[in-house]
């Protein structure tokens, strides 16, 4: 009676130590544009998704996404429900959707801003050489009632001024909604150095996940791999921030670089952390 009693309560220790983990993953995965050839979406996808299935994130924000590419990864991945529209408007254009796992997380409200002057309708800032979107949530862990929000973005390749500007229109939209002192997710496709300004002022308000690892950081030290396999990934662009109080503990963090057949899943890798609730 004893020893069944001993394994009951390791057992609940061990539930109640999962409960307290939350998995994150931000992955821009590579429009789908036949001029890719033998790296086009109709070939990659399968796996991509396998990959999904085998990290199983509790919550993973795709950026670069066509609609097909949506309705793909959320046909093939029946376990998440996802929020987001396209830059262009629903259910046209690149989207920046955020997947969460429907039966442990639920979400209490959801929304897409475009990073521009005048974010709450299509439009295109400052500099960049297109529209350029963000889209958050609301989530509470269903395990054990912890609220957080995420927030997931792709910041403009060409125009400096839009990428600098998007940073601070996303934290102004972070200090406006989050109002209750909850945990923050900050991630994406930055299009961004670790050595630019940009990146430096985040990083005095935001904890770049990568710098507080509990245990060393795994993978390549780049995320841009251009779909070239047989070159070192040293391009940085791809992150995961948190906020800085009543926030997260980051147990884990991997820049993941799994190929199949010489071939990548995406031409840029996904950035992956464990993250445990304080």
């Amino acid at each position: 009676m004893k020893n069944k009693i001993t394994v009951l309560v390791l057992l609940l220790f061990i539930v109640q130590i999962k409960a307290q983990n939350l998995n994150v993953m931000t992955y821009n995965i590579r429009l789908d544009v036949a001029s890719d050839g033998e790296n086009s979406w109709s070939h990659r996808k399968d796996y991509f998704n396998s990959q999904i299935q085998f990290y199983e994130p509790d919550v993973f924000g795709i950026q670069e996404a066509t609609p097909n590419q949506v309705i793909d990864i959320a046909t093939a991945l029946p376990e998440y429900n996802h929020v987001g529209i396209g830059r262009e408007e629903e259910g046209k254009g690149e989207s920046s959707n955020i997947f969460y796992k429907k039966e442990h997380l639920k979400i209490h409200s959801s929304a897409t801003f475009w990073l521009s002057e005048t974010p709450n309708k299509i439009s295109r800032g400052w500099d960049a050489a297109c529209n350029r979107v963000c889209t958050y949530a609301l989530f509470e862990d269903q395990k054990n009632k912890q609220m957080f929000w995420v927030f997931n973005t792709h910041l403009d390749h060409m125009g400096e001024e839009a990428r600098t500007k998007g940073i601070e229109l996303i934290l102004h939209k972070m200090k406006e909604l989050n109002t209750k002192n909850y945990p923050v997710v900050f991630m994406g496709d930055f299009n961004l150095e670790p050595s630019s300004e940009s990146i430096i002022a985040l990083k005095k308000v935001m904890n770049d996940t990568r710098d507080f690892s509990v245990n060393k950081p795994f993978g390549p030290s780049g995320t841009f791999n251009g779909f070239k396999h047989n070159e070192p990934v040293t391009l940085l662009l791809d992150y995961i921030f948190i906020s800085q109080q009543n926030t997260f503990k980051v147990k884990k963090f991997a820049v993941l670089s799994d190929s199949k057949d010489l071939k990548y899943p995406s031409d840029h890798l996904p950035v992956y952390t464990e993250l445990s609730y304080k």
